[in-house]
């Protein structure tokens, strides 16, 4: 499988040839050669995952197969490697992120037609792709921090695409300084980690072999043991990258990005990342920090509740969107925290990674669909659409599925693999599964409220009549709907669990009922609030104008940040600070150059160059040795 490496640095190449070439390619050439490169590493991971997931398995485990070379070394044992780790989640991410991609490269060429900058932006797009494949097949920590870091960058800037508009400036900023904040605790707990297992390899890491943390044994600090706080230090890294509360608040405003990379970026792969690496470090937080996974399960439930609940009363249709990405998100980070071994393979952890394929479709077919809306009506806010339905025929239906999906509502994907989280959440806890399913309920109201405001309702008067986005966008939307049909029926836990051994899927009836009667509940309250023009919507805001208010400001998190770095950081440590940096620090270092200065002026005269200066220094100095040997030769004249 040596060709897997060309999946990787196919999208390296195409940046190189698009950003260097750059204004010298048409837009049109820069299109197809970013969407030709997609499409053939696209088909090299399906058949990448054909042949992996075809092959025998060894010791009830996929044969990982894995290319290295010897990068840097610290030590005897420590190291750091460069090269391709193929496993079940890896070979299952190359699928999720090459097909998400290269829909996205496909819709842009509509989507992105006529923008200044279009050559940058694909340049970009491949950009995001190598770095993104490149982090998913890492083999050891240290590289997967690397293109970490990388993907974080190229975030940045596809957020600031637009940058002559300071929203879009603001919140690419905004993104890359609290993800770099995570990172540097994702930093830290990596050095630890190595520190104690001399190791950073994946594979050492999840062997189970118990002496590699033998040196974590005895080491504690304030009451935790070392390989804890290290755990929970990665957890930071990828809570960030997955914006989970409380470093959630980069999301929503990274919307002011091109919708095309809303879908890819902030809804199907590198939201993800950090449910990745739990998954990816999973069997370490489960036999050796069981504290920490526990603490992630209560993250993400608490992380779903709050974004849903924000999502009921955003305008934004890709505000609500992005609450939505920050829930369903935490649905697997939640499955994770509870996951484990006993008697079912690791539903949790199965569910998780299942939830993580089809959400990406779904969402991306949303994503997509809102990009198809606001580009027929010129607006994100749901007060200028309605009654869509009547001009955007495929868009309509498109966006209809996958909100059933992520609804819950069966046939459809987002069905199973959201059952089989409430499954595991409920057999872990039945508080943690109650939390969940209320918010799985809301998740049916705020998505069909979306619906219904945008293709029903009261129908807004446009300059222009609304039409059906052009082909290169719709086939997209078709595709990924079709998907999103079909991918239920995927027997996943054949192929991804946690212990390697096939599992197959039982729809707990009790669980399924329930999940499903939630979701038509919640579809059903939309529908009487939201199908036809009420007031009712305005009344409830009213009745409960504080909680109404609340959520509308997302809870004042982001006020409190502004407060804390502002008020607190800036005019507390900050100033004065800087005051002591400039009166102290820089005035002693100015003071020592004026002395310098002085001195050297006073000094240089005796470097003059002139005979006649030296001639006299030369005299003096003469006369003044003379002076002082007859002094002394006086003041020992009597002792002679």
């Amino acid at each position: 499988m040596q060709y897997t490496i060309v999946i990787v640095l196919l999208p390296l190449l195409s940046f190189l040839v698009i950003g260097l070439l750059n204004s010298k390619l048409k837009p049109v050439l820069a299109g197809t050669i970013g969407t030709i490169s997609l499409a053939i590493i696209a088909a090299l991971s399906y058949y990448c995952a054909f042949e992996f997931f075809t092959a025998d398995r060894v010791n009830g485990v996929f044969e990982a197969v894995t290319m290295k070379m010897e990068w840097l070394r610290f030590s005897e044992n420590l190291r750091i490697d460069l090269g391709l780790l193929l496993d079940p989640i890896s070979v299952m991410m190359l699928v999720v992120i090459t097909t998400v991609s290269l829909m996205v490269h496909i819709y842009s060429l509509g989507y992105m037609k006529g923008e200044d900058g279009f050559q940058r932006y694909y340049a970009f797009l491949s950009l995001f792709t190598f770095s993104m494949l490149g982090l998913v097949v890492a083999t050891n920590i240290f590289q997967m921090y690397i293109f970490w870091e990388l993907v974080g960058v190229s975030s940045y800037l596809l957020i600031g695409f637009y940058y002559t508009k300071p929203e879009a400036v603001a919140a690419s900023k905004k993104a890359f300084i609290v993800t770099r904040f995570a990172d540097l605790f994702f930093l830290i707990g990596i050095l630890v980690l190595s520190f104690y297992t001399q190791t950073f390899d994946f594979a050492a890491l999840t062997s189970g072999d118990a002496n590699i943390f033998a040196e974590t044994a005895g080491a504690s600090f304030m009451g935790a043991s070392v390989l804890a706080w290290a755990m929970a230090l990665i957890f930071i890294g990828g809570a960030g990258k997955s914006a989970m509360f409380p470093l959630h608040i980069w999301l929503p405003d990274a919307m002011e990005g091109p919708t095309p990379v809303s879908a890819l970026i902030h809804a199907a792969t590198m939201v993800v990342a950090g449910v990745y690496l739990v998954g990816r470090l999973f069997p370490v937080y489960f036999f050796h920090s069981p504290e920490t996974l526990a603490g992630i399960a209560v993250v993400g439930a608490v992380t779903a509740l709050y974004a849903a609940v924000v999502a009921c009363v955003q305008t934004d249709i890709k505000r609500v969107l992005a609450f939505s990405t920050i829930s369903q998100i935490a649905f697997m980070m939640a499955a994770l925290g509870v996951s484990g071994y006993e008697g079912h393979h690791g539903l949790g952890y199965m569910a998780s990674m299942f939830h993580l394929f089809t959400h990406a479709m779904f969402k991306a077919c949303l994503f997509l669909g809102a990009g198809a809306i606001i580009h027929a009506v010129h607006s994100n806010e749901m007060n200028h659409m309605g009654g869509l339905r009547k001009y955007m025929p495929v868009t309509h239906i498109t966006f209809l599925i996958s909100c059933l999906a992520i609804a819950g509502i069966p046939p459809l994907s987002g069905f199973f693999s959201k059952d089989e989280i409430l499954a595991a959440v409920f057999e872990h806890s039945t508080l943690l599964g109650v939390t969940m399913s209320f918010t799985a309920g809301l998740t049916a109201f705020y998505m069909f409220r979306l619906y219904y405001n945008i293709f029903w309702g009261k129908e807004h008067k446009h300059e222009h009549t609304p039409h059906e986005a052009p082909k290169f966008m719709t086939f997209p939307l078709i595709f990924l709907a079709a998907v999103t049909v079909f991918a239920g029926i995927i027997p996943f836990g054949h192929f991804i669990t946690a212990d390697g051994l096939a599992y197959d899927i039982h729809i707990n009836m009790q669980v399924a009922v329930t999940s499903v009667i939630v979701a038509l509940a919640g579809i059903g309250l939309a529908t009487y609030m939201y199908m036809k023009p009420k007031e009712l919507p305005e009344k409830m805001a009213k009745s409960v104008p504080g909680l109404y208010k609340a959520a509308s400001n997302r809870f004042y998190i982001d006020t409190v940040y502004l407060f804390v770095t502002k008020k607190v950081i800036f005019n507390c440590i900050s100033r004065p600070l800087a005051w002591f940096d400039r009166h102290v620090i820089d005035a002693t270092m100015n003071n020592l150059a004026h002395v310098t200065q002085w001195t050297s002026v006073k000094i240089r005269v005796l470097q003059s160059g002139q005979l006649q200066r030296y001639a006299v220094v030369f005299l003096a100095g003469a006369l003044l040795a003379a002076a002082f040997a007859i002094i002394l030769f006086l003041a020992n004249f009597n002792t002679i």
